[in-house]
């Protein structure tokens, strides 16, 4: 029997998310034994620091990608919102599963976003949510919070916080749905660069495992998630920043909503543009210049300063 080895990030959520895909390859490869080996990333070990204050880019998937060229590994699945744009010479994106709902969610007992009290403390990790919670509600005290979602639901279940926001993907995945107090709108809380679906990273040329991963591609987030990242790199932005993309697709045409903004919240700039599906990176890239002539780089530069 053939054996391959997959990579991922060892918390719940993420052996969930890898078990999710390696299950669909197995119905179409029952002949195929899967291996999952758990390995801990730099941003898993430095969990005592703010997310927008850890050192380099692609903290979460460092470690997996060197396991992938080392050949410890045949295969790495990530959280699509953690992956750089910038693949490492050698490997190669090859597949994107079908996105799972891309808003935000807000966790909390009590009440909705715009029924909480003045002053109440909101928990993120991400300064993208931070500036579009504080522009909806510049009343609220946001907190800056690190750990994996059942961490982050206990903060609220245990009075610790008021509530806080994350991908509404993870709590579904999770099965937490209930603890979902509201579903945030794509208006005002546009979601990370990838949110909500999940990367499959391979070696390149390695057509046996390109085959696997084209299985559970979904071409239509594929075509949504190229478009988000050639605009994040048009914009030279990274996580630091509170930059914010969704692609969607309806047919053979494809819409991309971006958002930039400063931590604070205080300035905004969203726009849109749309093209053919088959030409996304190109929309992408569009978008990203148009946002540059807005204003987006003194933004950005600000946020890398802070």
């Amino acid at each position: 029997m053939r054996k391959i080895v997959v990579g991922s990030r060892g918390s719940k959520l993420a052996m969930i998310q890898t078990e999710s895909v390696l299950n669909r390859m197995k119905q179409v490869h029952p002949e195929i034994e899967f291996t999952l080996t758990k390995i801990t990333t730099k941003g898993d070990r430095m969990r005592e620091v703010r997310l927008d204050c850890l050192p380099g880019v692609g903290v979460f998937v460092k470690e997996l990608e060197a396991a992938l060229l080392d050949g410890q590994i045949d295969m790495a699945v990530h959280s699509f919102k953690d992956m750089p744009t910038a693949i490492p010479p050698g490997l190669l994106l090859a597949g994107v599963t079908m996105r799972l709902d891309p808003r935000d969610a807000l966790v909390s007992g009590k009440g909705k976003l715009h029924q909480l009290a003045p002053g109440s403390r909101i928990g993120t990790g991400s300064p993208r949510r931070r500036a579009q919670l504080l522009r909806c509600r510049p009343d609220l005290k946001v907190e800056m919070v690190r750990g994996n979602v059942d961490t982050r639901l206990r903060k609220v279940s245990s009075g610790q916080l008021d509530g806080v926001i994350v991908a509404a993907a993870a709590i579904l995945r999770l099965g937490c749905e209930e603890t979902i107090a509201e579903y945030l709108p794509l208006e005002d809380f546009l979601p990370a660069v990838g949110q909500g679906a999940l990367g499959i990273e391979i070696r390149s040329g390695d057509t046996g495992m390109a085959g696997l991963a084209a299985t559970v591609n979904h071409q239509p987030t594929w075509c949504s998630v190229v478009a988000e990242r050639a605009f994040l790199r048009a914009l030279g932005g990274g996580c630091r920043a509170p930059i914010a993309a969704l692609g969607k697709v309806s047919g053979v045409n494809l819409k991309l909503d971006g958002m930039v903004a400063d931590t604070r919240g205080h300035v905004f700039l969203r726009a849109s543009e749309e093209g053919s599906a088959t030409d996304a990176e190109r929309v992408g890239i569009r978008l990203g210049k148009e946002m540059w002539r807005m204003g987006a780089s003194q933004l950005i530069t600000e946020a890398r300063m802070r």
